[in-house]
C-alpha cells in the first residue's frame, strides 16, 4: 500500500499566511510536515502551495524530503496520480493542524479500506443551544454531535471522486485535542507548549 499526504490551505486564502507563523521557531508549515514525515507509513508528503505563497513555502521547507506543487489540491494531486498504485490511500491534511499525533494518522490509514473516506473526530465538548434572531430556543443534543479533524482519509478511487473536505458517510476514528487548527493567540500559545513539550509527553 501506497500512502501519499497532501497538506493544503483548507478553509480561508489566509491560511497560506498563518501557516508561516512562527511557532518555536519555526514555521507552522515546518511542524505539520515534518510531523508527517516521521509517520513511517507515509510515503509521500505533497504541499499544495497557493502561488503567492509557493516561494515561502518552499523555504521554510527547505532540507525536509516532501514536494511543494504551486498551485490548487487538485493540481498537487495531478502532479502524482499517474504514478500512484491502485491501492494507494491518500490523506487530506489541514496546513493549520501542525500537531495532529502519528497515532491518529496511523489510526485513519490503518481505517481506509475497510471504508472509503476515514476522519478523526472528537466529542463535542461545549453546550450547543439553538437560536433565532434574538433569542435561544432550545438545546442541541450534543451526545450526536462531533468536531472533524484532518487527515482525512480516502481511497484512490474515492479521492478521484470526492468533493474536498466534505466527509458526509464517512467513518470515523478517535481524534486528538492536539490536532486543533491554529489560528488564533491562545491556540499559537497552545501550539508552542505542544512544540517545546518532549515528544513522549501528553500536553493537551
Amino acid at each position: 500500500m501506497n500512502v501519499v499526504v497532501i497538506v493544503t490551505v483548507a478553509h480561508h486564502a489566509s491560511d497560506g499566511e498563518l501557516a508561516l507563523t512562527p511557532v518555536h521557531g519555526e514555521a507552522l508549515l515546518t511542524h505539520t510536515v515534518r510531523g508527517l514525515l516521521e509517520v513511517p507509513e507515509i510515503d509521500l508528503v505533497l504541499v499544495a502551495a497557493p502561488q503567492r505563497c509557493a516561494q515561502s513555502f518552499s523555504e521554510v521547507l527547505s532540507g525536509l524530503p516532501c514536494r511543494v506543487v504551486p498551485g490548487s489540491l487538485r493540481e498537487a494531486f495531478a502532479a502524482v496520480e499517474p504514478d500512484l498504485p491502485r491501492d494507494s490511500v491518500v490523506l487530506l491534511h489541514d496546513v493549520l493542524r501542525a500537531f495532529i499525533p502519528a497515532a491518529t494518522v496511523r489510526d485513519v490509514i490503518a481505517a481506509v479500506g475497510d471504508a472509503e473516506i476515514v476522519v478523526p473526530v472528537l466529542p463535542m465538548a461545549d453546550t450547543v443551544k439553538v437560536t433565532d434572531a434574538s433569542f435561544i430556543t432550545g438545546t442541541e443534543d450534543r451526545s450526536r454531535l462531533r468536531t472533524v479533524q484532518t487527515p482525512i482519509g480516502y481511497t484512490l478511487e474515492a479521492f478521484r471522486s470526492a468533493e474536498p473536505w466534505d466527509v458526509t458517510g464517512a467513518a470515523t476514528v478517535p481524534g486528538h485535542p492536539d490536532a486543533m487548527r491554529v489560528t488564533t493567540d491562545f491556540e499559537l500559545s497552545l501550539a508552542e507548549a505542544i512544540a517545546a513539550a518532549p515528544k513522549n509527553e501528553e500536553t493537551l
